[in-house]
């Protein structure tokens, strides 16, 4: 269960959000609130028309002012209408945008640690969905006063003809408000409990499209289909009740609205006989009692207000989770000396990393091992902040990453993935990703000291083909991933399982280029193959949680537990002659 602590900070910052995107479109607010009032306005003024006219007609008195008075106010509410369903939309995409782009920069502000906690299938549910949902509230709130003039003003109205007509519809009024106070309570429960469900199923969905390969090779598409939609009679339940919950209210409502509509009727036929109102007064008490019933329109506003604010607290979770700060420090001139001093990270309630110490020399290269679940990519992913230890400190030149400005971290650090995420349209602008002016002669060196260039020229426009059309294996990704490491020239390079995909012969040229004539600067390298750690000027080898032995990988493969890291039973690799043997 969620502590109620975390509840009101999802609650206030789904208020602020809400209050934000409000101010976001003020004025159309303000507009849309304008009209919908003059439209509400004009609707109570037309049953008196209607009403004068109608008792000028019965006395053959001229009537065709007051006619065309009824004609003008159809025509206007027609206009107003009008406006009003352009506003209403117009401020709705409006604050949905708003929402997505300030959600989106909060979630990349906030790193891999939001994925970490919420799953990439249900961000994506929020983000989308919930967000879209959300965006309705500032249109919903402005139109929400010319929904609460309606009932209103037709209970003054009715005083205005005659008080005893209020006083009639008034009797009523208690259960009315009752109704819609639980339609509130309830819909937003039963919409928290809908959109949940919702996002585990995009959750589940996006596991399955991410591993699809491997459901098809494994057979289990029956399986993995059953347990996507597993939470699908939860969705339909909490569904069902949000739609009881407004069936009831309405039908609630259809069955009090009439009573107090005769009521208001059955006075006012006795008060004409009575001649102290007149037919046309009778016409007008009418249907201000329809107005003054209107529950209907408030039934609506209100439920969509509750599943809005229910969206709203599910971008507020976001919202909650702190984003990444920075400093302020600049970072001096230096080799890129990186040091590692108590790192202690836990992921999932488990300490993977526990008082870690390490210090790579600027200007060498490190080679990351050890077996899987040592913690070698969270490690890299702290060596440039793209998670933060909790506990301990990472330094970079003397200077610790969390007081660097993001910039100058940026600028300073560079990253190749195992499987790289190729942004931008094409594919140099792929390679070229986070550098504030890419030179093509820079991008096209980077790629061919990661092998890429002699295949991206056979690709149907070469460096300018639209990575969407680019066919490419597995391995050719990742060396356009690790062009774009090689291309970014800060003083850190963090290669994470960037090699995996390479055959041994490539991956034995790319690793010659990167420690000899490639990017200058410091290396850290997490490696899975005895070849790639050889080639290094140091290996330090994970174990447990901590680092077991930092030395030249010749000096620890004399230990047979530092060769089962790599398979029993491997050869001996060296930095000569290790990828020849392993191939």
């Amino acid at each position: 269960m969620t502590p109620r602590g975390d509840d009101d900070s999802a609650t206030g910052h789904a208020r602020t959000l809400l209050r934000t995107a409000t101010r976001y479109s003020a004025a159309r607010c303000a507009t849309l609130c304008l009209v919908s009032t003059a439209a509400t306005g004009a609707g109570l003024l037309l049953p008196t028309a209607l009403g004068r006219a109608l008792d000028l007609l019965l006395a053959h008195a001229p009537s065709t002012r007051w006619v065309l008075y009824c004609a003008g106010l159809v025509l206007l509410l027609a206009l107003l209408d009008a406006a009003q369903t352009v506003l209403t939309g117009t401020v709705d995409a409006r604050s949905t945008a708003w929402l997505r782009r300030r959600l989106t920069g909060h979630v990349l502000g906030v790193g891999p640690r939001a994925a970490d906690r919420f799953g990439s299938g249900d961000l994506v549910a929020r983000l989308v969905g919930n967000a879209a949902e959300a965006g309705t509230t500032p249109a919903a709130r402005a139109a929400l006063l010319a929904a609460l003039a309606g009932p209103v003003g037709g209970v003054l109205a009715l005083g205005l003809i005659d008080w005893r007509l209020a006083a009639v519809f008034l009797a009523g009024a208690p259960v009315l408000t009752f109704l819609l106070r639980a339609v509130a309570r309830d819909t937003t429960e039963s919409a928290t409990r809908y959109q949940r469900a919702q996002g585990r199923i995009a959750a589940a969905l996006a596991e399955a499209v991410e591993g699809f390969r491997t459901v098809r090779a494994a057979g289990t598409e029956g399986r993995e289909t059953a347990r996507m939609l597993r939470p699908l009679p939860g969705l339909s339940e909490a569904g069902h009740r949000m739609w009881r919950v407004q069936g009831r209210a309405a039908g609630q409502a259809v069955a009090v609205a009439p009573l107090l509509q005769l009521g208001v009727v059955a006075v006012a036929g006795v008060l004409l006989t009575r001649d102290r109102l007149s037919v046309g007064e009778v016409l007008a008490a009418s249907r201000y009692a329809v107005l003054a019933t209107g529950v209907g329109v408030l039934v609506g506003r209100l439920a969509g207000l509750a599943r809005a604010r229910a969206a709203a607290r599910r971008l507020g979770e976001i919202r909650a989770e702190p984003a990444t700060g920075f400093g302020e420090r600049r970072l001096p001139d230096g080799p890129g000396r990186l040091e590692l001093r108590g790192v202690t990270a836990r992921r999932g309630g488990r300490t993977v990393l526990d008082g870690v110490d390490l210090v790579v020399p600027g200007g060498t290269t490190l080679a990351v091992v050890g077996r899987s679940g040592a913690g070698k990519s969270l490690l890299a992913a702290l060596a440039g902040r793209l998670a933060d230890p909790d506990a301990g400190e990472v330094l970079l030149d003397g200077v610790p990453l969390c007081e660097l400005p993001h910039d100058d971290l940026r600028r300073a650090v560079g990253y190749a993935f195992a499987r790289p995420a190729l942004l931008g349209g094409t594919v140099e602008q792929a390679i070229g990703l986070g550098l504030a002016s890419p030179s093509p002669d820079r991008i096209r060196e980077a790629a061919r000291t990661a092998l890429a260039d002699d295949f991206v020229r056979r690709l149907p426009d070469g460096y300018d083909t639209a990575v969407a059309n680019a066919p490419r294996s597995g391995g050719e990704s990742q060396r356009l991933g690790l062009a774009r490491g090689f291309a970014h020239g800060g003083r850190l390079l963090i290669l994470d399982d960037a090699l995996s995909s390479l055959d041994t012969v490539t991956e034995r040229r790319i690793t010659e280029a990167l420690l000899g004539d490639g990017p200058a600067g410091t290396r850290l390298l997490v490696a899975h193959r005895s070849a790639t750690a050889a080639c290094s000027d140091a290996v330090a080898w994970l174990d447990g949680g901590r680092v077991r032995a930092v030395g030249r990988h010749e000096e620890l493969w004399r230990l047979a537990e530092y060769r089962a890291v790599f398979g029993e039973g491997a050869e001996p690799a060296h930095a000569g002659a290790g990828s020849e043997a392993e191939a």
